[in-house]
């Protein structure tokens, strides 16, 4: 197996399953292509059964860097620290309970040996309940540059757990910042504005695991303020106008208020 200068990112927290984390941990060692490291923001305390895999995983490959945090404080401030702690350029986002297909990495890499202004690289993914080959819906994402950045304005155009980016580019533009729900969607906002580069594969190269509440989860008060922060946000470090944050807030309001049967075809149906 061939190596090269890459990073892959994660941030776990408490709650995760043991057997996903093995899981994931798995398929980054079974890429075609094999990062220098995996590095692990460690969310506040975890189970003294997440920490024997992440021992065992450390032993066995020596490619895992943990970065244990006292205390629980979010995605944002996780990855952020992540990213300025990464020693490469390339850093390759991944969740601890999703799957890579095992030519991710090398993929996305090519493309950005292909492509030196390059600043970020996503794909699709399918989405799966238990088992892989489950599969319910997929999420496609927007291809070329001029796609993703009229996307956008409206959705998140990224897969967060597909992407890989150039740890300058993100820093340069002020790196993860807290915004619950909103971590990437308002990093990418403010890495399109400021002019940068993006491309999305078009094949399926990250199998992302969904729970049977996911839907029931994306609804309620406070997914709705959430939401609606959020957009705020994206919309004034972005590239919408009024009245794309107009419509999308619109949207996100409905829907976070919907029965969740009807949240749930809504989203397998209109936007997946």
């Amino acid at each position: 197996m061939q190596r090269n200068e890459i990073s892959v990112l994660m941030s776990l927290y408490k709650k995760e399953n043991p057997a996903f984390l093995v899981a994931c941990l798995d398929s980054v060692l079974a890429q075609t292509l094999l990062p220098k490291e995996i590095v692990i923001v460690i969310d506040g305390p975890i189970t003294s059964k997440l920490q024997q895999v992440l021992d065992e995983y450390q032993s066995k490959s020596g490619l895992l860097r943990l970065l244990p945090q006292k205390e629980n404080k979010g995605l944002g401030y996780t990855l952020a620290i992540g990213v300025e702690a990464c020693q490469y350029e390339l850093v390759a986002r991944m969740d601890t309970d999703d799957l890579m297909l095992p030519t991710r990495l090398e993929e996305q890499v090519n493309c950005f040996n292909q492509n030196t202004d390059l600043a970020i690289c996503g794909t699709n993914i399918e989405e799966f309940i238990e088992d892989s080959s489950n599969i319910i819906s997929r999420r496609l994402v927007p291809e070329s540059n001029q796609a993703i950045r009229q996307f956008s304005k409206k959705r998140n155009p990224f897969n967060h757990m597909t992407v890989m980016f150039r740890r300058s580019d993100i820093l340069k533009v002020g790196n993860y910042q807290p915004m619950q729900g909103f971590e990437d969607y308002y990093l990418w906002a403010r890495l399109l504005k400021a002019g940068y580069k993006a491309y999305n594969i078009q094949d399926f190269l990250v199998k992302a695991r969904v729970g049977k509440d996911m839907y029931k989860r994306r609804g309620g008060w406070q997914y709705l303020i959430n939401g609606v922060r959020g957009r705020i946000a994206v919309y004034h470090a972005g590239l919408g106008n009024f009245f794309d944050f107009t419509v999308t807030t619109g949207v996100h309001i409905v829907v976070s208020l919907m029965p969740n049967r009807i949240r749930a075809r809504f989203y397998q149906e209109a936007l997946h």
